[in-house]
């Protein structure tokens, strides 16, 4: 048994110590009231009313003794003892104890957070605030990154969107140089005669659009020796290594392979994208 779980039970016996206390003080409290109660009859109406007051709460029941300790109302016939002197539009007011129950409340309230603050504050044993709290952010970050691993594996060519962080692209390097140099080299450029095309120019044999890209990634060129990557990589690493590839535009390595295919223009290829959309 560790040293924590020791003090844990220790705080629980305590803790049932203390009820037990606080129970004997409230039974003896409600003890107390009877033998007021007793007293103020004794005192205002005398031994008869007393000894009347002590037989009827003898043939009470208990429930009826209980009712009338927690509430301490006084009877509806003896009211006229407690009102005051002064009225308002008519309505007076009676001079009612607070109900014994509602006292007892409140002064349960103030043992129960006085507990708390030794537990919590004092000797720590429960989470602060604070700690909740950033208990409650670390799961819920989780939960963020968990949801949005799922929707990064989601995309395709349809919905693929460039990635420019640093992260994303190393990424989409590595996966790069392990897959993909032996056609393209370390570069991209390929190289004269080599197997795979040139793909840092602007010359593309299947578009070069990030969607073509990407689609070429998925789906591969059989024809052309270039097997389908879909069933080795996750949608979200294909779109790394698309991205990496759409970065190596421009780089003109040495000795790269001459241009093949058409010359791929994003402006031109996408205004004749929205004409065709707006004309069907």
């Amino acid at each position: 048994m560790t040293l924590s779980n020791i003090m844990l039970a220790v705080i629980v016996a305590i803790l049932l110590l203390m009820a037990v206390a606080i129970g004997q003080i409230i039974v003896k409290l409600l003890d107390g009231v009877i033998r007021l109660r007793e007293i103020k009859i004794y005192e205002e109406s005398g031994v008869e009313e007393f000894i009347r007051a002590k037989i009827d709460g003898a043939e009470s029941n208990l429930w009826d003794r209980i009712k009338g300790l927690l509430s301490d109302a006084v009877p509806v016939e003896k009211e006229k003892d407690i009102l005051f002197d002064h009225t308002y539009d008519g309505i007076q007011e009676l001079d009612n104890n607070l109900p014994p129950w509602w006292l007892y409340g409140f002064y349960g309230t103030i043992v129960i957070a006085v507990l708390y603050m030794g537990y919590y504050h004092v000797l720590g044993y429960g989470p602060s605030s604070l700690e909740e709290y950033e208990a409650e952010v670390a799961l819920a970050e989780e939960q963020v990154q968990e949801f949005l691993s799922k929707q990064a594996n989601l995309v395709d060519e349809n919905s693929v969107a460039l990635l420019t962080d640093q992260a994303a692209l190393e990424s989409g390097q590595l996966l790069f140089n392990v897959n993909c140099v032996a056609c393209h080299l370390e570069s991209g450029g390929s190289m004269p005669g080599g197997v795979g095309p040139n793909l840092t120019d602007e010359y593309w044999l299947h578009g070069g659009s990030l969607s073509d890209v990407f689609k070429t990634i998925k789906y591969g060129v059989p024809e052309k020796g270039m097997i389908s990557w879909q069933g080795q990589l996750r949608p979200r690493q294909m779109q790394e290594v698309a991205s990496y590839i759409m970065s190596l535009q421009g780089t003109n390595p040495a000795n790269a392979k001459e241009p093949q295919g058409e010359l791929y223009v994003p402006e031109a290829t996408e205004a004749a994208a929205d004409s065709s959309q707006v004309n069907g």
